[in-house]
């Protein structure tokens, strides 16, 4: 008997013929009979549907909702005061050491910030909000799954159950009645793509699944693919490219942290490790996280390192992720490199398999963002 969790949308995925493989302690999809290659490539074209039911939704509550910003900016740092209603902004928890605890999407909901977390954080995340945060509650919702609808066409398809949904702009938040189910809705992905974040009520989740695939633009997207996406969009995934070892200026984070909270903004600091993340900020960081094009055909993927030239004793960084990037064409991949390499247009060295094999620090994302402003 497996301890692994299921979504509400489990027996949904074994009627389509997925692959099932644990991930985050949860039984998902990795893939569908389209396969990885196909379902990147309907992704960028038409829409995807993803179970994202297995990351955190939490609820953070004071007495209104200046007083749950006001808290939750000591443990974030970014401007959440400053965040208007229904607009949704992205985060991280630091640590005192300048590391990246996890990365999350927050919400202002109102009386409220709507929180969402990874999968395998969300246990620490929850418990590390109740014990720091004074004066709010800290609420785990778990009577909701979480879909997300990405591409092109998840606009035409979603105003056909809600014609409130084409009203949005990218990092909105509404909600939206779609197939009778009340939903909290944001205009925001994983993908690079125009799309929506779709909290649903659990015993309805099926039933809106259902009528999203049952249009002809969208089929269902496991894992492997939403991988590749992020991975072409140049988005982090934690625990690989983040981790609670990464300043954010490292990880070309810095955007995030809004001018507010820097050095000589109005609410400097203030968050845990802003003693470390603000001179890096300021300053700049020994290493950044770069894009990477291998030049040859290989992938190369994470945990290869990366040398300064072909014959070099000593790796100076190494691959966080990588593989094949369907839209590109050709292997993707990004990683970390010192100051003095991470230029775009750089030569480096990926050992693979003993060899050395030539790579090009790039720009990200390696292909456009498509996100309606």
């Amino acid at each position: 008997m497996s301890d692994l969790h299921q979504t509400p949308l489990h027996a949904l995925h074994l009627s389509l013929g997925a692959k099932m493989v644990p991930f985050a302690g949860y039984d998902m999809p990795v893939q569908y009979p389209m396969g990885v290659l196909q379902e990147h490539l309907h992704t960028r074209a038409k829409a995807g549907l993803f179970d994202v039911s297995h990351m955190g939704q939490v609820r953070v509550t004071g007495a209104d909702y200046t007083s749950a910003a006001a808290a939750l900016e000591r443990l974030i740092p970014v401007d959440i005061l400053d965040l208007a209603e229904n607009r949704q902004r992205y985060g991280f928890f630091t640590n005192a050491a300048g590391g990246i605890r996890d990365d999350l999407m927050l919400a202002n909901r109102g009386d409220h910030v709507f929180i969402v977390v990874n999968a395998a954080c969300k246990a620490d995340d929850i418990a590390y909000m109740q014990a720091e945060l004074t004066g709010v509650s800290v609420t785990e919702i778990t009577d909701r799954a979480l879909l997300a609808l990405q591409g092109p066409a998840a606009e035409a398809v979603l105003r056909t159950l809600d014609p409130r949904a084409a009203d949005m702009r990218f990092m909105d938040v509404a909600t939206l009645t779609l197939a009778g189910a009340e939903c909290w809705v944001s205009r925001s992905g994983y993908t690079g793509e125009d799309g929506y974040e779709i909290s649903v009520p659990a015993d309805q989740a099926v039933a809106l699944a259902e009528a999203l695939l049952a249009h002809d633009d969208v089929a269902p997207i496991g894992l492997g693919a939403r991988d590749s996406l992020r991975l072409e969009a140049g988005l982090c995934l934690y625990g690989h490219d983040i981790d609670a070892g990464t300043n954010p200026a490292e990880a070309s984070l810095g955007w995030a942290i809004q001018k507010v909270r820097r050095a000589g903004g109005a609410r400097a600091g203030g968050f845990v490790g802003a003693e470390v993340i603000l001179p890096a900020l300021s300053e700049g960081a020994a290493r950044k996280r770069v894009g990477l094009l291998p030049q040859g055909r290989a992938p190369m993927r994470e945990g290869v390192p990366l040398f300064a030239s072909e014959d070099a004793a000593t790796p100076v960084g190494t691959i966080t992720s990588g593989g094949f990037g369907p839209t590109v064409g050709a292997p993707v991949a990004m990683g970390y490199l010192p100051t003095d390499l991470f230029a775009t247009g750089t030569t480096v060295w990926g050992e693979l398999r003993g060899k050395r094999l030539p790579l090009t620090v790039a720009a990200m994302p390696f292909t456009p963002a498509n996100f309606k402003r």
